[in-house]
């Protein structure tokens, strides 16, 4: 047997626009979106990801343990452009580490994202599985 994370699952103040932010900026798709467990869920695909949201209201105004979710894009530059001309408050240009790039965004609830970009090739190939999936050299372009 073996483990995996699966999903993040977050509070939501309104969970439509929650839902349709990820679904008009970030591309994602809606998998499931009813009762389960005694209130409102959305289960998203964001990529090769998952997201799941509760319309139930932020406990508090604290992140508790969460400080970021990551998303991986193969093309930062294009993404940051989109979010930036969608009214997203961005605070940083790209940031360049080699073959590592990244910035920082918000989304809805206070949730922080950090949207990476990084190059497989520049990378250690244990340290390009890991961001990019065993066998991803192998993959059409």
């Amino acid at each position: 047997m073996a483990e995996h994370v699966h999903h993040v699952h977050l509070f939501t103040r309104d969970i439509d626009a929650t839902v349709a932010w990820w679904r008009d900026l970030l591309g994602g798709v809606v998998a499931f979106d009813g009762d389960f467990g005694g209130s409102r869920n959305v289960f998203m695909h964001v990529g090769e990801g998952r997201l799941h949201f509760y319309d139930q209201r932020l406990r508090d105004e604290g992140k508790g343990a969460v400080h970021h979710v990551g998303i991986r894009t193969d093309d930062l530059y294009a993404l940051h452009a989109r979010l930036v001309a969608r009214g997203v408050a961005i605070r940083s240009e790209v940031r360049e580490f080699g073959s590592w790039r990244y910035v920082m965004c918000p989304a809805p609830d206070d949730v922080l994202l950090e949207l990476f970009e990084v190059d497989g090739d520049q990378l250690d190939p244990a340290l390009a599985d890991y961001f990019l999936g065993a066998g991803w050299r192998d993959r059409p372009t």
